[in-house]
């Protein structure tokens, strides 16, 4: 069973950075496309950065040069650095991955709150 823990969520300042995780079970986890969407208030559910097997990587324009996805196949996780944060970066982050069938995946989801 596909299972998805993200964490390291949490309140920052404007301009400060975090680091959230996502611990992935259930499935190979190499093979696959693995992605961070977030979703604010009243928003829908967007991508912010996706990773392929080998690495390559991809990033909405609203957060490019800020944040960096990166994953470790060996203990089948995949991070999300974030830094310049901004109050719009304010959201439940949630880690992402789809099956051969492109079934989608989701984890709980971890808030992210970029206040003063």
């Amino acid at each position: 069973q596909v299972q998805l823990a993200e964490s390291g969520g949490g309140l920052v300042q404007p301009g400060g950075s975090l680091r959230v995780s996502c611990a992935a079970s259930g499935f190979t986890f190499s093979p696959y496309v693995m992605g961070w969407y977030r979703q604010a208030p009243g928003k829908q559910r967007e991508l912010v950065a996706s990773i392929t097997s080998l690495g390559s990587t991809n990033y909405a324009d609203s957060v490019k040069g800020r944040f960096t996805i990166s994953r470790d196949n060996a203990k089948n996780m995949v991070f999300l650095q974030m830094n310049s944060l901004k109050p719009e970066d304010t959201a439940v982050y949630y880690c992402n991955v789809q099956d051969n069938l492109r079934r989608p995946y989701w984890g709980q989801g971890t808030q992210v709150t970029v206040s003063s």
